[in-house]
This record gives C-alpha cells, structure tokens and sequence, in this order.
C-alpha cells in the first residue's frame, strides 16, 4: 500500500506541474494556475494534510526548478494545502478542503508573501498586494478540485481514504 500511496502521490505532483503549464490565466497582476489548487483539494480529502502539503512542496520544488514557477510556489501552495486537509480532517465535507484551499492560499499565504517576497526575492509590495491574484487562482481551483472529488464519489471510485 505504501509504494501504490506514493506512486499516486508522485502522479498528483506530476499532474499539478504539467497543469500549471497548460492552464492559467490572467488575474490581475499574475497568473492564476488553478490546477495546482485543484490538485491540493484532491491530495487533502484522498489521503490528509500532511500528504496534501508533500505534493505541493514537490510541486513547487519542480516548477522552481523547471522556470515554470517563482518562489511563492511555496507559501502559496503548502498553507492552502495543510489548511484543506485539516479542515476535512475535522468536518468531513469535500466543500470545508475546498475553503480551506481559499482561505489558506487567497488569504493567509497572500499575507505572507508580502515578507516572504521581501526577505527572499527583493521585492517590495503593499499588505493586500498579492491577495486578489491568490484568491482568483484559489477559487477557481479549489472549485474544481471539489467538483472533481464529488464526481469520484458520486461514480463509486475508491478513493485510498488515509
């Protein structure tokens, strides 16, 4: 069960970097790459934050690495991922990931960028800077992954619940 969990963990990495480099759009002074929240909401309910935060860790890693991604991969990706997989930890409801994902990233990983994006990339931004580009992508992704997670359940899909 362990190699099958990362194997399907891997694939979700690998889904969310070649998403972000076939799907986006502009939002505001960014880009908005919904399928990298998408794929948070997913990892959270399937398998829980700690799994979640993994692939979105490594999917940073990748689009770093790659020339696809900027630092703020990091914030932006891991907060909204550990925020959803908790939040269904405790509730059990696909829709309290999916406003974990937005909250998470829109908001709290917004705010955090701001230092972040000072201390480690040089640039100077204003407190609400990153917030409306953050909650564009994380809305827009974080709907999908949800409707995605419904649609596997309401199709009998087993789902390696953690």
């Amino acid at each position: 069960m362990k190699t099958k969990k990362l194997v399907i963990l891997a694939m979700l990495s690998a889904i969310s970097v070649a998403g972000s480099a076939f799907v986006s759009f502009p939002a505001g002074i960014a880009r908005a790459y919904p399928i990298q929240h998408a794929v948070n909401v997913v990892t959270a309910v399937i398998f829980g934050p700690a799994a979640a935060v993994s692939v979105a860790f490594l999917t940073a890693i990748v689009r770093i690495m790659t020339g696809t991604g900027s630092l703020l991969a990091f914030p932006g990706g891991m907060i909204g991922a550990l925020l959803a997989g908790l939040l269904y930890m405790k509730f059990g409801k696909v829709w309290t990931a999916a406003l974990g994902e937005v909250v998470g990233t829109g908001i709290l990983a917004a705010l955090l960028a701001v230092p972040y994006a000072k201390f480690l990339m040089g640039t100077e931004a204003a407190a609400l800077f990153f917030m409306p580009p953050f909650l564009v992508s994380s809305l827009s992704g974080a709907i999908l992954g949800a409707v995605l997670v419904r649609r596997l359940v309401l199709n009998r899909v087993k789902l390696p619940l953690y």
